[in-house]
């Protein structure tokens, strides 16, 4: 059974920082290409940041210079490490493996300002 599990989340002040894991288990995810998407209340998902198997990233505009999403492709593990953090990334934030389109249940961020 394929599945993505996020860790990590919490309460965190504006300017702080928090480390997601996504811990992919059922299969290899070393040559998928991976990624974080996010749900704000009352708003549709979007995309956060994207990985490829060899480490080729992108990030939404709005997340840019503050997010860095990582790999380990030996322990089938992707990471997204937030850093300034603003009341405006308060979401449930989800990992995705694009190439076959499995998605994980989420774990929340709250950023309190």
């Amino acid at each position: 059974q394929v599945q993505l599990v996020e860790s990590g989340g919490g309460l965190v002040q504006a300017g702080g920082s928090l480390r997601l894991s996504c811990a992919a288990s059922g299969r290899s995810f070393s040559s998928s290409a991976m990624g974080w998407f996010r749900q704000a209340p009352g708003k549709e998902r979007d995309f956060v940041a994207q990985i490829t198997w060899s480490g080729a990233s992108v990030y939404a505009d709005s997340v840019k210079g503050r997010f860095t999403i990582s790999r380990d492709n030996a322990k089938n593990m992707v990471y997204l490490q937030m850093n300034s953090l603003k009341s405006e990334d308060t979401a449930v934030y989800y990992c995705r493996d694009f190439t076959k389109n499995y998605w994980g249940q989420g774990t929340q961020v709250t950023v309190s300002s």
